[in-house]
């Protein structure tokens, strides 16, 4: 008679009672790979998958300008820290996310994708440090190693998906949960001015106006990474 081996069993670990392990398991994969990788912070680009580049050819002005900032952090990262601090982290895939990835692998650095299997959506792109590639189930899983590790966020042009990250770190933040300086930055004046009816929220007195000093917006690449130098804890 087959022996179960019960630490291997691929029927437990995919059903219902086994949720809390593959939960923890993404967790504690990602926490080693950091630590193998001796990735001090990261700094977080959000963004589009749907801001196209062809044939290595970005088509849109924020994948370059994305690609560019990405690449000026990590030189910065590698000169200052030795590569361990500020790594660039995305969300895996492509657009914004594969701009960020490629900016930081053009100059060289170690770079992290926090893919999420979706069923719409393609794999994680090529530009990611291999062992820093991660595909994760549970989205609560993947926001916390976004926010986990982050000293500064970086916000793109995006949907549903970005607005979704942008409004939950500066909830955490806003509320507490999360105390440590964290600088935001919306990039892209022509996409965020009038987006969001900021004064509207104000004047019906369901935000307060200090929420606004929560993040900038700013439209270049220079002014985006001088500002966090500037603010971020290092």
């Amino acid at each position: 008679m087959e022996k179960q081996r019960l630490y291997y069993d691929k029927k437990f670990l995919g059903s219902m009672s086994g949720r809390p392990i593959r939960i923890l398991s993404e967790y504690l994969f990602p926490l080693e790979s950091f630590n193998k990788h001796q990735i001090d912070s990261t700094i977080v680009f959000f963004g589009s998958a749907r801001i196209e580049n062809k044939n290595n050819t970005p088509i849109n002005k924020y994948y370059s300008k994305a690609k560019d900032l990405s690449y000026k952090i990590t030189k910065w990262n590698l000169e200052k820290f030795d590569g361990k601090k500020f790594v660039v982290a995305s969300g895996a895939g492509p657009g914004i996310m594969e701009a960020a990835n490629q900016g930081a692998y053009e100059a060289k650095g170690k770079t992290v994708g926090l893919g999420i299997s979706l069923p719409f959506e393609q794999t994680n792109n090529k530009w990611i440090t291999k062992g820093l590639n991660f595909v994760f189930h549970y989205f609560f899983m993947r926001k916390f190693w976004f926010i986990y590790k982050t000293k500064g966020i970086v916000v793109w042009p995006g949907g549903v998906g970005t607005l979704d990250e942008f409004f939950d770190i500066i909830t955490l933040i806003q509320t507490k949960k999360i105390t440590r300086n964290i600088p935001i930055i919306l990039f892209g004046k022509d996409f965020w001015d009038g987006l969001i009816d900021w004064d509207r929220l104000i004047e019906n007195k369901v935000i307060s106006k200090s929420d606004l000093d929560l993040f900038v917006i700013i439209n270049s690449v220079e002014e985006a990474f001088e500002y966090l130098k500037q603010n971020m804890d290092i």
